[in-house]
């Protein structure tokens, strides 16, 4: 197994999903917008879209939008031709044109600026490139756009940061990486692969992990996601020199997880309407189809629409028209969605929420 794919390990429901998710989607060509926190692996997920794809054989060209100022990202992108800045010596062709038939993956697309949004939103409803300095039309390219960003593009466009009709051109299939707290029946297995390939490159005694240092491994949150176990694992491997890891071994941050998880506390159960706005907002189903049929058979209660309509205000800074594109409704049914809150009595004042 590649470097690339340790990140899809796993047999958790969470990677299962994912990489039956992976598959689906590969197979059409569509564009994909990955979310997911930083760390998670969704420069992989991209790459493993465009491996299964028909487009395989081709590039796959990857751009991270936040590693360039906006000057260079464009002439990344779009390529420029001689004399058109300083330092522009030659004709270059950009990235989108050297992945012709094959795939760009635009990483921290969150952070393009303005402009650049405008010039990528042209380019994808075009299909022409305007290379920096050329005048007139320009070629037209054939290339399968996948997107990833760890900042909520939903919130941002409600603060005027990112274009809505950029999203919604990005957005046509959306994947979320989880993040390694979702999915903790996965780090024992994490943490062996990554033994293994250190252990070796390293010279290392390391044989295995004792019951105790595991499970303050697996009780740790992660908030660095899989990178961050790497780096972990790494360390380990170069510091310990006994045959088996010991808690002892552990990081102090890493072991005051596993001290705070030895108390009792009281965990929040998890409610329907948890489920059902993450099948919203993650799964993007329709309000009228996620939720709708069962407040009106009586399967849910109204406590539970007005709970999914807060967490959508919260969201949406008290905005009941931003709610109703989070609950990926048409315009059109805009007023329908305030007259059936209105009618069953599960309207939530929106002035708390601003």
């Amino acid at each position: 197994m590649s470097r690339a794919q340790v990140r899809l390990i796993g047999e958790s429901p969470e990677m299962v999903s994912l990489r039956a998710e992976i598959e689906r989607v590969a197979r059409s060509d569509a564009k994909v917008l990955v979310t997911g926190e930083s760390g998670t692996g969704k420069e992989i997920v991209a790459h493993s879209v465009h491996s299964a794809s028909p487009r395989a054989n081709m590039v796959f060209a990857p751009v991270n939008c936040a590693g360039l100022p906006e000057t260079l990202l464009e002439s990344e992108l779009f390529g420029h031709v001689k004399g058109s800045f300083t330092g522009a010596y030659r004709d270059k062709p950009g990235k989108l044109e050297s992945a012709h038939n094959g795939t760009i993956f635009l990483d921290e697309i969150g952070e393009m600026t303005l402009r650049m949004q405008g010039m990528l939103l042209r380019f994808l409803e075009t299909g022409e490139l305007q290379k920096v300095g050329a005048e007139g039309s320009g070629r037209l390219v054939n290339v399968r756009v996948l997107a990833a960003t760890n900042r909520n593009l939903r919130e941002m466009i409600v603060h005027g940061t990112f274009r809505e009709d950029l999203f919604y051109r990005l957005n046509v299939i959306h994947i979320h990486v989880p993040p390694l707290r979702d999915r903790r029946s996965d780090i024992p297995q994490l943490v062996e692969h990554f033994l293994e390939r250190f252990t070796v490159s390293n010279q290392s005694p390391i044989t295995a992990v004792s019951p105790a240092a595991m499970k303050a491994l697996t009780d740790y949150a992660w908030p660095g996601n899989v990178r961050e176990l790497e780096n972990v694992v790494e360390r380990l491997v170069v510091n310990v020199r006994q045959r088996t890891i010991e808690l002892d071994d552990l990081s102090s941050e890493v072991r005051a997880q596993d001290l705070v998880s030895l108390r009792p506390k009281r965990e929040r159960r998890r409610t329907i309407a948890d489920d059902l706005y993450r099948r919203l907002v993650e799964q993007k189903e329709p309000f009228w189809i996620a939720v709708y049929p069962l407040f009106m058979n009586r399967d849910i209660t109204r406590a539970n629409v007005r709970e999914i309509v807060r967490r959508g205000l919260e969201e949406a800074r008290g905005n009941y028209k931003i709610v109703a594109r989070l609950f990926n409704m048409e315009p059109r049914d805009y007023k329908r969605f305030l007259n059936f809150l209105r009618k069953h009595d599960c309207q939530v004042p929106f002035k708390d929420y601003r």
